[in-house]
C-alpha cells in the first residue's frame, strides 16, 4: 500500500513518460487519491471523458466550431436546417494560461482509436507542461505503463 501513500512512483513516472495508460479497480477509489496527491504536489487537474472528444489536439487546444444537434422540425430559410456553427473555446486554454503543471485524466479511454491515442502522446511531447493519464478499462489492481507501450502490445 505505500503506492497510494505517497503517490511518488506514479507521479515520477508520469513526468518522465508524459502519457500514462492506466487500469483502475472498478470500485474506484484509487483514481482520485492520485490525483488528490498530484494536486498536492503543485499539479493542475481536469477530469473529461474522452467520450466525444473528435479530434483530440482541436478539441483541448484549438478555438473550433461544432453545430448544435438536429432537433426536428427547423425553418430551412435560415442557416439551412443543420443549424449555425457555434465557436467553442479550447478545454485546457484556461489552465495553460498559468506555468503551472497540467494533468489531463481521460475516464473511457478505451473508445478511442490508436491513432487518436497517439495524438495524445504527441501533444504532451509538445506541450511539456501538460501530462495526460487515460483510463483504458478495470482491473483488480491498480496498473499502469506508459501509452505507447501499451499501444506496442
Amino acid at each position: 500500500m505505500p503506492l497510494l501513500l505517497s503517490g511518488k512512483g506514479f507521479q515520477h513516472e508520469l513526468e518522465s513518460f508524459g502519457c500514462l495508460a492506466i487500469h483502475v479497480p472498478l470500485e474506484g477509489g484509487a483514481e482520485t487519491r492520485l490525483l488528490r496527491r498530484l494536486r498536492a504536489a503543485g499539479y493542475r487537474t481536469q477530469i473529461n471523458s474522452a467520450r466525444g472528444l473528435g479530434d483530440p489536439e482541436v478539441f483541448l487546444m484549438h478555438l473550433h466550431g461544432i453545430r448544435p444537434p438536429h432537433l426536428g422540425h427547423q425553418r430551412v430559410g435560415r442557416n439551412s436546417a443543420v443549424g449555425e456553427v457555434q465557436q467553442v473555446i479550447p478545454q485546457l486554454s484556461e489552465l495553460l494560461a498559468d506555468d503551472f503543471p497540467i494533468v489531463l485524466w481521460l475516464i473511457e479511454g478505451q473508445v478511442l482509436s490508436r491513432s487518436e491515442l497517439l495524438s495524445l502522446c504527441d501533444l504532451c511531447q509538445r506541450e511539456p507542461r501538460l501530462k495526460m493519464v487515460v483510463e483504458m478499462g478495470g482491473a483488480r489492481s491498480l496498473r499502469w505503463e506508459s501509452m505507447r507501450n501499451h499501444l506496442n502490445h
